[in-house]
């Protein structure tokens, strides 16, 4: 636990401001021995270093040994340092895919610069500078390395943060009338609070996703920073004199809350190696789902019993205390912050200028132009990509429908049924019933039929990415059914739990279709995936944002059943392009400049 906390934010800053007298890391404590791949012949230890060294060890472990050694043995290490050097790009890549790449792809240009950097070979040099990677496969500050234990309890803090901010979006729904009543608005300019909110994390991704991948920055100098602000504003929001403030709080809440949404998944990947990281993705993303269906339970009857404001204020205090665990026990997880920090350590200790992190270099050569076109021209250019654009829209429509279910709830549940306000979000709970047995069936399908089929044809050299689609076909069929079920059952002379069980089959189907094509995109565009998941997020929650604004028009106009069956039968049409895209995706990324041929 105490590595845990040294490695955390609130540790990483007291270490900074003692001098490394708190939360001490290895290179700053008094038995540390330096490893003799970064001692350079000639090169003479300041001092005060050398005071806090022991005697380095005769043995040598590290590439290519000096002269010292026999030209015989130093051929040997070398032999065995390049073996470990494909080892560790194979132990590092995170994802199924990477791991097919090296396996099949040998000869592929992208393919060997991209393992090269992974590896982080221990005291890999080039013609000016000594390379700071890990200290051998064991070091226990690579994040690969930690306990299981200490994984999931860093999965747990990630799943808790999301669900937080997620939360945050439908949590305000009960607030609804309050807010009309007291700034005198109509239900549209109400629901706006509701679609800003979604808005803001889909912006918020392209400007502070980008910061958590600078190693200089990292991801908890992303999620904790960004989460004070969440906090700060959520107070503000619920204090809010005037509708004005109000909304513009909502916007901004969600756009500081993003990088938990759009960050999370890649700190559990700086975890897990391949497959692996596909079980706790999915654990972390039933928290994203359970956040929104939640957030009416949790709200609806502190509205009803407190007032329209307070389900804004639990929104802070829950946002707030998991703000205050994460300072204190959320280890950094990403490589080229940890090493960069440990290259500082290591120069201030030898005095050795010449030590770097490869990520101080690889910056050295990125200029700000380049990253802004990284950030932000990129996704724009790739959303209009065919796939991504279609997966994109897929996508959004089906969280549109996840939020256009609050007001069908209202309507179904508080006018048709006599629900009271705080009852109004009981109904949610069936959600979340059929999100967590969605999770234990998709989990067991993972380790007992996909993967061990996908990982049979990676050894033959046969990677198909739409191979992955097959989970979203199955998916498809969830949502429509879901919609022709709860809408011609939302009636006043049949009960209010029939509406309720089918209202449960949606969120099957859009868990199952998130864990699909958003596993899928990467895959198929691996070296700008980045991009294309930002692209995603933008286009995805900004439809998302949209529908809120004329769902209670359309349910109220059309009625219930016809509303959810024009939702139904256009996703009953969208089955169509799926499986033309899974039947057809393979020529479509031969034609694409951007996808990745297998």
């Amino acid at each position: 636990m105490t590595s845990t906390v040294a490695s955390a934010w609130v540790g990483t800053l007291l270490n900074q401001a003692t001098n490394g007298k708190l939360f001490p890391r290895p290179e700053q404590q008094p038995d540390f021995v330096l490893p003799p791949e970064y001692s350079v012949p000639g090169f003479n230890v300041s001092s005060s270093a050398a005071s806090t060294l022991k005697p380095e060890p005769a043995t040598v472990s590290g590439p290519c040994p000096e002269k010292a050694i026999d030209d015989e043995e130093a051929s040997t290490q070398c032999k065995k340092f390049a073996c470990l050097d494909v080892e560790k790009a194979l132990c590092c890549a995170q994802d199924t895919n990477t791991i097919a790449r090296v396996a099949t792809n040998a000869n592929d240009a992208y393919t060997k610069e991209k393992f090269l950097s992974f590896s982080s070979t221990l005291g890999k040099t080039d013609d000016e500078h000594i390379i700071v990677g890990w200290y051998g496969d064991s070091d226990l500050e690579n994040p690969r390395n930690w306990s299981s234990k200490k994984k999931a309890f860093v999965t747990f803090l990630i799943g808790l943060l999301t669900f937080g901010v997620y939360s945050g979006s439908a949590i305000y729904t009960p607030s609804i009338p309050g807010v009309m009543e007291e700034f005198n608005v109509g239900l549209t300019k109400s629901t706006l609070g509701l679609s800003l909110f979604v808005l803001g994390y889909a912006c918020g991704p392209l400007v502070l996703s980008p910061l958590s991948e600078l190693p200089a920055i990292g991801r908890n100098w992303t999620y904790i920073p960004s989460m004070i602000v969440f906090v700060i504003l959520n107070i503000v929001a619920s204090v809010a004199p005037n509708y004005s403030t109000l909304m513009a709080m909502r916007f901004w809440t969600g756009f500081f809350g993003s990088p938990a949404l759009a960050t999370g998944g890649a700190s559990i990947a700086d975890m897990y190696d391949g497959v692996a990281v596909a079980f706790p993705i999915a654990i972390w993303a039933i928290g994203a789902v359970c956040g929104p269906v939640l957030g009416p339970v949790i709200g609806g009857f502190s509205a009803m019993n407190l007032g329209w404001r307070w389900p804004m204020w639990l929104l802070t205090i829950l946002s707030g205390v998991t703000t205050i665990v994460l300072a204190f026990f959320l280890p950094e997880t990403f490589e080229g912050y940890i090493l960069l920090n440990r290259a500082i350590r290591l120069r201030k200790l030898t005095g050795n200028p010449n030590l770097r992190a490869q990520s101080e270099l690889d910056q050295q050569a990125t200029t700000v132009t380049e990253l802004t076109k990284e950030a932000l021209l990129r996704p724009i250019i790739i959303s209009l990509e065919p796939v991504v654009f279609f997966t994109s829209v897929y996508l959004g429509i089906a969280y549109a429908c996840f939020y256009l279910f609050f007001h069908s709830f209202a309507i179904v549940f508080i006018e048709m049924h006599k629900f009271n306000l705080g009852e109004s979000g009981l109904p949610f709970l069936g959600l979340a019933v059929s999100g967590v047995l969605t999770l234990i069936g998709y989990l067991w399908y993972l380790s007992k039929i996909f993967n061990p089929r996908f990982l049979a044809k990676a050894k033959k050299g046969i990677i198909i990415p739409e191979d992955r689609l097959s989970i979203a076909l199955f998916a498809s069929f969830f949502i429509p059914a879901s919609l022709f079920g709860f809408g011609w059952t939302s009636r006043e002379d049949i009960h209010w739990i029939v509406p309720i069980i089918f209202s449960a089959f949606l969120l099957p189907g859009v868990f199952l279709l998130f864990q699909s094509l958003l596993v899928y995109l990467p895959m198929s565009y691996p070296k700008y995936a980045a991009s294309v998941l930002a692209a995603n997020d933008l286009i995805r929650s900004t439809i998302a944002a949209a529908f809120p604004l004329f769902g209670h028009a359309m349910f109220k106009n059309l009625g219930v059943g016809v509303g959810c069956s024009v939702l139904g039968a256009i996703f009953l049409v969208l089955i169509v392009p799926l499986w033309g895209l899974q039947k057809y995706g393979h020529i479509l990324r031969k034609h694409s400049k951007y996808a990745h041929v297998y």
